[in-house]
């Protein structure tokens, strides 16, 4: 009897093992699977072998790791954060500002990223970086530049400072835009009277010089039509005028319809008196 109920739980130590195995696995799943989700991507924290890995940036998927050790996921999509501050321009004049940029964690780093910043990178990196880049870079400009011939120019400049220190923060930056820059009322209405002024001046000056030019055309044609009748004059003799008045009556003369009486004047030119109709 004791025999058999020692081989009774030789048979059933296995599947009590797979049991326990399955247990095990329901209750630890979640803690040795991870699925990382489109447009993001995983970092490994090792709890006994290093901490943060470094190496290797996890892609989206199905990935197993150790239960001891965590993955900790990350946005790699493009991403947008907009920022309204008040700047001051070269003469001191307080301006508001909205100021937007596109970013992302760079995708082959992001274990210096999540190791050195954290995942709060936005606030610790991102902010900070436009902000201080936007009080320098329109601290350089006049209200008037701001407002209407350098927006472009400070958005690029704005673009390249912030660029320049993220790109040491492991992080991305695809664009600056200027959203809206708003002056005081005053100084607002002042430049644009100021440009209303200028592009009316611009718009005389237009039309003058294309009253010019039109003078100068008419010039040039009414001299060179002088300098024709110069040249005609010059070579119409008393000769070849009384040749083609002979050439011009003989064509008429031909004519069927036409009856002429010629007779010769004083200078020997003939001369039409009229038709017999």
């Amino acid at each position: 009897m004791a025999q058999q109920q020692e081989v009774n739980l030789k048979k059933m130590f296995p599947i009590g093992l797979v049991v326990l195995v399955l247990i095990l696995l329901v209750i630890f799943w979640s803690r040795i699977t991870v699925t990382v989700e489109a447009g993001h991507a995983g970092v490994l924290f090792k709890t006994f072998s290093g901490g943060v890995d470094t190496t290797q940036t996890y892609s989206e998927g199905f990935h197993f790791l150790a239960p001891w050790n965590n993955m900790i996921v990350y946005e790699t999509r493009q991403q947008e954060i907009a920022e309204d501050m008040n700047v001051l321009s070269s003469n001191g004049l307080e301006i508001k500002a909205d100021v937007s940029a596109w970013y992302r964690p760079q995708y082959e780093k992001l274990g210096l990223l999540h190791g050195r910043i954290g995942k709060d990178y936005l606030r610790r990196v991102v902010i900070p970086s436009l902000r201080a880049s936007a009080r320098s870079v329109i601290g350089r400009y006049t209200p008037e530049q701001i407002y209407s011939t350098k927006r472009d120019a400070i958005q690029d400049e704005i673009f390249e400072e912030t660029k320049n220190i993220l790109d040491e923060k492991y992080v991305t930056l695809n664009q600056v835009l200027i959203r809206s820059i708003v002056l005081p009322p005053t100084i607002k209405t002042a430049i644009e009277s100021k440009l209303k002024q200028e592009q009316e001046s611009l718009e005389y000056k237009f039309k003058l010089e294309k009253a010019q030019k039109e003078a100068e055309r008419q010039k040039i044609d009414a001299a060179g039509k002088a300098k024709a009748n110069d040249i005609l004059n010059a070579s119409l003799t008393d000769k070849i005028l009384r040749e083609k008045g002979i050439s011009a009556t003989l064509e008429l003369a031909k004519s069927p319809n036409s009856k002429v009486v010629i007779i010769g004047n004083s200078d020997g030119m003939p001369l039409i008196l009229g038709d017999t109709k």
